[in-house]
C-alpha cells in the first residue's frame, strides 16, 4: 500500500495466543515470506488493503492455526520503519484460551510449541531479533 507521499505503508496484525501460563509460538515454513527470518513467531500475516485488522486476526487463527469461531481482541498497535524502509503499523491482538485448543497447522506453518511464560526461547531463536518476546512481555505485564 502507497501512502500519500508513495511511501511504502504494510499493516500487519499478529495473534499472541495465551493459555494459563503458556504462549503459542510458531516457525513458518516459507521463510522468504516472513523477510528471510527463521526463528520463533507469534501467528501474523499482512493485512490487504480494505481489510479490518480485526477480521485479519480472527482470519490468522482460523487459518493459520484451525482455530475458527473466535475473535481475538486488540491489545495495542505499534509503529516504527522496517529494515526495507517502509513503514509498519502492526495491530498486536491477543487471544486467550480457557484450555489448550486443538490445533490444525495450515501448510504454511513449519513448526508450532506452547512455551511456558517462564521458559520462552532465547531472544536469538526469536525472528526479528526477539520481537515476538517483546510483545508477549508488553501483554504480562500489562497483567500484573
Amino acid at each position: 500500500m502507497k501512502s500519500a507521499d508513495n511511501e511504502v505503508v504494510k499493516l500487519i496484525a499478529d495473534v499472541t495466543v495465551f493459555h494459563r501460563d503458556k504462549v503459542l509460538l510458531l516457525k513458518y515454513s516459507d521463510t522468504n515470506k516472513y523477510d528471510h527470518q527463521d526463528g520463533w513467531f507469534l501467528p501474523d500475516d499482512l493485512v490487504p488493503f480494505g481489510m479490518h485488522p480485526e477480521d485479519k486476526a480472527a482470519e490468522i487463527m482460523s487459518e493459520q492455526l484451525g482455530i475458527k469461531g473466535v475473535a481475538p481482541k486488540i491489545d495495542h498497535i505499534e509503529s516504527f520503519t522496517g529494515n526495507d524502509g517502509s513503514w509498519h503499523l502492526v495491530f498486536h491482538f491477543r487471544y486467550i484460551s480457557a484450555k489448550i485448543p486443538e490445533l490444525k497447522p495450515s501448510q504454511d506453518i513449519k513448526t508450532v510449541k506452547w512455551f511456558s511464560l517462564k521458559e520462552l526461547p532465547p531472544k536469538k531463536e526469536v525472528a526479528h531479533h526477539g520481537w515476538a518476546l517483546y510483545t508477549i512481555l508488553s501483554m504480562t505485564v500489562k497483567e500484573k
